[in-house]
C-alpha cells in the first residue's frame, strides 16, 4: 500500500528526541558513501532496514518479499555489473528510533554500498535523514506522505505515486455524478498519521461542498480499538464513507462495526486495507468485500508487460492469484528496478553519481509503470487510480474511461449479500 505511512503508535516526543540525537551522532562520527569501487565479482551489499515486527510487521514482512524477488531476478541475470546482489535486512520493530540505528550500522559497520528504504512515512523519514548524513542515495516505495517532501532532502526518491494524489479519481468520479444520483451526505474519518490524514484532507478539498459533510472525525494513531468512532460514524448514516486506515485491521474493525449497525454506505472507500490482496479476503470475508474501495497506482491484474512476469514468479513461488498480490510487493520491486537502472546508466555504485541520475529527468520504467522524480524525489510520472472489490475480481474502477476501467459497484452491496 499502494505507497503508506502508517502508525506511530506508542512513539511520543521522548522518541522523537532520540531519533534526533542519534541522526545528529551520525554527523559527528563520520562516514562517507561508497565511491562504488567492488572487487571484480564481489557482492554488492544493499542496506535495509524493514519491520519484521511491530505494528507495520504485515506490510514489512511483504516488502521482504518483494526486494528478495528483485533480488533473485537480477541474480539470475547475472547481478548488477557482474556482481552478485546481497540483501542485509535487519528488523526496525516498527520503531523510529531503531530504524535510524539500523542505518547507521548497515552503513559503517556493515559497509553496505546501497541503501533502500524501510516501510511507512514514519519511517522514511529519520531512515532518510540518517542516510543522507552519509552522502548515500535512498530509494523507497513506501515513504510518499508529505512530511518525507517537505523535508528538502536531495537523497530520497519515492517510486510510488505521492500520497496526496491518491483520491483525486475517486473524488472526481463522486463531485461528476448526475445530481439524480449522487450521494448527498459524506463522513470523513482518519487517524492523525502522516499517511492517511493528508489523504483526507486532500479528498475533503476536492469534494468540497458537493457533499454535505455529516461526521468529520480524527482518531489517534495509538488507537487499537476503534468500536466507538465506528458506532459514531454508523450513528452519521453517511451515505459515503472516506476512511483514513492504515491496515487491514483498521478496515475490518469499521466494517465489522457497520455491520452489526446494520448500515451499508452506497460507497466506502478506505485509504489502505483493500489493497492487500489475500490478506485482506481473508480478513473480511468475499461476500463483505464486495464494494469496497481503495485507491493505489499498482495492481496484480495490471497488464503491464513487467508487472506480469513478477506476478507470474510470485504466484509460482508463494502461491495464490493474481488478485490476491500485496501492492507492497510491487512497490519493494519496482525500487530495486529503479535502483539497477541507475546503476546501469551511471555505470557503477557511487551513491553522488546515482543521486544525481536520479534528479536528472529521466524516465524509469517498473513494474508500477513510469517512474520520473522531481526536484523532491517525487514520483511525478504514475497514474492515480481507485480499485474495487467486485465478488472476488480486484478491478480498476477509475479513473472513468481509462482503458483498463471497469463500470463501479454502485451503490455498495449490503455486507454479506
Amino acid at each position: 500500500m499502494k505507497t503508506k505511512g502508517k502508525l506511530f503508535r506508542a512513539f511520543g516526543a521522548t522518541s522523537v528526541a532520540a531519533v534526533t540525537a542519534i541522526t545528529m551522532a551520525a554527523t559527528t562520527n563520520g562516514g562517507a558513501a561508497s565511491n562504488g569501487a567492488l572487487a571484480k565479482g564481489a557482492p554488492v551489499t544493499i542496506g535495509i532496514s524493514l519491520s519484521l515486527s511491530g505494528d507495520f510487521s504485515a506490510d514489512g514482512l511483504a516488502y521482504q518479499q518483494g526486494y528478495k524477488l528483485w533480488a533473485a531476478d537480477v541474480n539470475r541475470a547475472g547481478g548488477l555489473l557482474g556482481h552478485p546482489v546481497k540483501l542485509d535486512i535487519v528488523s526496525d520493530a516498527s520503531s523510529p528510533t531503531q530504524v535510524v540505528t539500523n542505518y547507521q550500522k548497515l552503513i559503517s559497520t556493515d559497509k553496505v554500498n546501497l541503501t533502500f528504504g524501510p516501510f511507512s512515512t514514519l519511517l522514511t523519514l529519520p531512515a532518510a535523514q540518517t542516510v543522507n548524513r552519509y552522502g548515500y542515495a535512498m530509494i523507497e516505495g513506501a515513504g510518499g506522505g508529505p512530511s518525507v517532501f517537505q523535508a528538502g532532502l536531495k537523497n530520497v526518491f519515492d517510486v510510488t505515486l505521492p500520497v496526496a494524489y491518491d483520491l483525486q479519481p475517486f473524488a472526481k468520479w463522486l463531485t461528476s455524478l448526475p445530481a439524480s444520483t449522487r450521494p448527498k451526505t459524506i463522513s470523513y474519518v482518519t487517524s492523525n498519521d502522516p499517511f492517511t490524514q493528508p489523504v483526507v484532507q486532500e479528498a475533503q478539498k476536492l469534494i468540497g461542498k458537493s457533499l454535505k459533510t455529516v461526521y468529520n472525525n480524527v482518531f489517534p494513531a495509538e488507537a487499537t480499538d476503534f468500536t466507538s468512532i465506528a458506532d459514531a460514524v454508523a450513528a452519521a448514516k453517511a451515505q459515503v464513507v472516506v476512511l483514513g486506515s492504515v491496515d487491514v485491521p483498521t478496515v475490518s474493525a469499521f466494517m465489522q462495526a457497520f455491520e452489526q449497525a446494520h448500515y451499508t454506505p452506497k460507497a466506502f472507500i478506505a485509504t489502505a486495507g483493500p489493497d492487500q490482496g489475500a490478506a485482506f479476503i481473508k480478513a473480511v470475508g468475499a461476500k463483505n468485500a464486495d464494494g469496497m474501495m481503495v485507491p493505489n497506482s499498482w495492481y496484480g491484474q495490471s497488464k503491464n508487460p513487467q508487472s506480469m512476469k513478477m506476478v507470474a514468479e510470485y504466484v509460482k513461488k508463494y502461491g495464490g492469484t493474481a488478485a490476491g498480490v500485496n501492492a507492497d510487493i510491487a512497490e519493494a520491486y519496482a525500487v530495486g528496478q529503479v535502483m539497477a537502472q541507475a546503476v546501469t546508466a551511471t555505470k557503477g555504485f557511487d551513491n553522488a553519481k546515482i543521486i544525481k541520475y536520479l534528479h536528472s529527468g529521466v524516465t524509469l520504467k517498473s513494474v508500477q509503470g513510469s517512474v520520473k522524480f522531481n526536484s523532491l524525489g517525487m514520483n511525478t510520472a504514475q497514474t492515480a487510480y481507485t480499485f474495487q472489490w467486485q465478488g472476488s475480481k480486484f478491478v480498476e474502477v477509475n479513473p472513468v474511461g481509462d482503458p483498463g476501467a471497469v463500470k463501479i459497484l454502485f451503490p455498495k452491496p449490503a455486507w454479506g449479500n
